[in-house]
């Protein structure tokens, strides 16, 4: 059945002086502090794990508010959902927990673009959204997949040794981000998709467009609207030359089919013209900035931590499941949103019909109630239930290249590396959204 967008209704949301709210567990006259955790700029000094904490001993399912903030205008606040158990059922139950209905970014788009944005696999509810997966599924072939190990395999030994061969030649060190882990995963993500060598500046243009749009340095001069407010990067306005883009590479892929993603999905009939230019948009995106954001988050959590390293280079921790915590200690999605869809309870807390729900990736990563010593960085830890690709019918349908990719990558650095540590510390995205690094500085010499 058709959905309509709900407007939200006044939640009936906690208050108490100065932003306190009653603690649930504790006597009444006793009063913790919500700390806010949507401020993109906190997480431009590092991801904000002791709100998080307070969040989760105290207020599980937190009212935020939404103020203007870096030119956006300010919005009607949302639940904060920071308990492991409490964010996988948010995102295991479609029905109450709707991607479709307000999409799935914090910030709600504009009522005029809402229906475009809906045509996006990620801003889809169950039973349309399984029927598109499928069909994008089909592209990811066992025979395309062992192509692509190879090709990862031969960049990223090149890319490392470029590095190593800097960092020697310097003072020991190097950006990784910039000698490695950009290229790294847009030219894995090219090579997917099937994007012209020649083309490819324009998938990382295109992510930093849209990913970054909060932190200045990324996205560039920010667009505004005749009503003199910015225009959401994902609106149809600032869309429109990555759209004719696929369209015109999804022709050339029909005149002269490849073996990648966009020449199966350019000759599935099934996969319309609308929908295929959203597949290239989210492919593009969350396919380059999953591994652009996860890649360094490892390689920081390694140097970091020269016991787990050590543990890792003699075997004593196997790499499938290093690769797991280090994405467990930095996901690369922060957060997700849903939308109230009917009245319901989460937490304790009541939640209206038409509320928007975020769920706090990196908070739940870190729950004690699900992770034993969250806190620690322990690359044989078992098991793992991380929410890094998240979960429920969301759950990352690249998953598998990802793991394929960071798996790789890790082990190129550490055979071409003796060491690694930290040279400098790492310059972090204005983000509530992606935990991005935009520079990280390395010694790779030893």
């Amino acid at each position: 059945m058709r959905q309509t967008w709900l407007p939200p209704a006044a939640p009936d949301r906690p208050r108490a002086p100065a932003g306190q709210v009653p603690v649930a567990h504790a006597p009444p006259e006793v009063e913790v502090e919500v700390p806010d955790v949507f401020d993109p700029r906190l997480y431009a000094r590092a991801v904000p794990y002791d709100r998080y904490r307070v969040l989760r001993d105290h207020h599980p399912v937190a009212w935020q508010d939404e103020p203007a903030v870096l030119g956006w205008p300010a919005g009607p606040g949302f639940w904060a959902v920071t308990r492991h158990a409490d964010v996988t059922a948010v995102l295991k139950d479609a029905t109450v927990f709707s991607s479709h209905l307000g999409a799935t970014q914090i910030r709600d788009p504009d009522p005029d673009d809402l229906p475009f944005i809906r045509r996006m696999m990620l801003n889809q509810d169950p039973p349309g959204h399984g029927g598109l997966r499928r069909l994008v599924s089909r592209a990811f072939t066992p025979r395309r997949v062992a192509r692509f190990e190879a090709l990862a395999r031969r960049r990223a030994r090149s890319l490392v040794a470029g590095a190593v061969a800097a960092a020697r030649a310097g003072d020991g060190g190097c950006d990784v981000v910039a000698a490695v882990t950009d290229d790294y995963a847009v030219l894995n993500l090219a090579d997917l998709l099937g994007v012209p060598a020649s083309d490819r500046g324009l998938l990382l243009d295109w992510t930093r467009r849209v990913i970054g749009y909060q932190d200045p340095d990324e996205a560039g001069e920010q667009v505004v609207g005749a009503d003199g407010r910015p225009v959401n990067p994902r609106s149809p306005a600032l869309l429109r030359d990555m759209f004719a883009y696929a369209t015109e590479l999804a022709a050339h892929k029909r005149r002269h089919p490849g073996d990648d993603v966009l020449t199966t999905l350019a000759t599935t009939p099934e996969v319309s013209a609308p929908e295929l230019e959203m597949c290239f948009f989210l492919l593009t995106v969350a396919g380059n900035d999953t591994v652009r954001g996860a890649a360094p988050g490892g390689l920081l959590a390694l140097a970091g931590h020269p016991a787990e390293q050590r543990r890792l280079r003699t075997g004593e921790a196997p790499m499938a499941g290093a690769v797991e915590e280090l994405l467990r200690w930095h996901p690369p999605v922060l957060s997700f949103r849903r939308t109230a869809a009917c009245d319901t309870e989460l937490a304790g807390r009541r939640i209206r019909r038409g509320d928007k729900v975020v769920v706090l990736h990196a908070a739940a990563n870190r729950d004690e109630r699900a992770f034993a010593d969250p806190d620690r960085l322990d690359l044989t830890r078992a098991p793992n239930p991380h929410v890094s690709f998240g979960d429920g019918p969301h759950v990352c349908l690249g998953a598998h290249f990802a793991r394929l990719q960071l798996t790789v990558l890790y082990e190129e650095f550490l055979a071409a590396a003796p060491v690694i540590t930290r040279a400098a510390p790492p310059a972090r995205l204005v983000s509530h959204f992606i935990n991005g690094l935009k520079s990280l500085r390395l010694n790779l010499v030893g």
